[in-house]
């Protein structure tokens, strides 16, 4: 672990759940994007850790890399490199990185358990939907669980097979159960106030250690409101976080 630097330095609106020479991992709150954009040049987390890196010194060239992103309403864990180097290798074993995300959605999905598959693209008007065309779209699939039931709500783990744009939205939407608070492909009830998406947990081996590490949030606060409690599945403490790390496997 790196010597954190003194607490004026320390970023302000998210949460670093671990930090080493080579790379970090946070926990970014709904509302922020990871990283600026053409038409959005608002305050984000690579900016907030950018600073946090450089210590206050605008000179310096410490500097951090987007790895991945989660769009600015999902809340959850971002992984981010210290150089090009790391992050290109990060990318190259993305696939391989167990991604799981807890959601909240409305109505009762008949089958509990599936695979969603469809091919996703893109509309000018920035709008991501499946076509029936393999050429056209991009393979998508999206693996879930119903943990629960409760309010004419169910509450989902999901297994993220591929990473596409909008991909747990657009495919839980298209089943007829869409995200709740989701404005974009939902009921329009983002008086909600917050999309009930959250990139859960994170397990990857690290690109320079070989260990492998593995982060897991607790249950947003929000979820369990919609909801009710969740018992003897995850922490509900917002304050709880889990690091495991075991040694790299041997070479046989």
């Amino acid at each position: 672990m790196t010597k954190r630097p003194p607490a004026i330095y320390q970023p302000k609106g998210v949460t670093i759940l671990h930090e080493d020479r080579d790379l970090i991992v946070v926990e970014k709150p709904g509302g922020l994007l990871t990283i600026g954009t053409d038409r959005d040049k608002t305050r984000t987390v690579h900016s907030i850790l950018n600073e946090y890196v450089r210590k206050g010194d605008p000179r310096s060239r410490n500097r951090i890399y987007v790895v991945h992103r989660l769009d600015r309403e999902t809340s959850g864990i971002l992984l981010f490199a210290k150089s090009e180097a790391v992050k290109l290798q990060l990318q190259a074993e993305w696939p391989e990185t167990e991604k799981r995300y807890l959601t909240v959605v409305h109505g009762s999905l008949k089958e509990k358990t599936g695979v969603i598959s469809s091919y996703l693209t893109e509309n000018s008007a920035y709008r991501v939907y499946s076509t029936n065309d393999p050429a056209a779209g991009k393979l998508s699939r999206t693996e879930y669980t119903v943990l629960k039931e409760a309010r004419g709500l169910s509450l989902l783990e999901i297994h993220l097979l591929t990473g596409r744009k909008h991909q747990i939205r657009v495919h839980l939407s298209e089943q007829g159960h869409p995200v709740v608070g989701d404005s974009k492909y939902g009921k329009g009830d983002a008086a909600q106030g917050f999309l009930a998406l959250h990139a859960r947990s994170l397990t990857f081996k690290h690109p320079v250690s070989g260990q492998l590490l593995s982060f897991e949030t607790p249950i947003p606060a929000q979820f369990t409101r919609l909801i009710g409690p969740v018992e003897s599945l995850y922490p509900t403490d917002s304050s709880q976080q889990r690091l495991s790390a075991q040694p790299p496997e041997e070479k046989r």
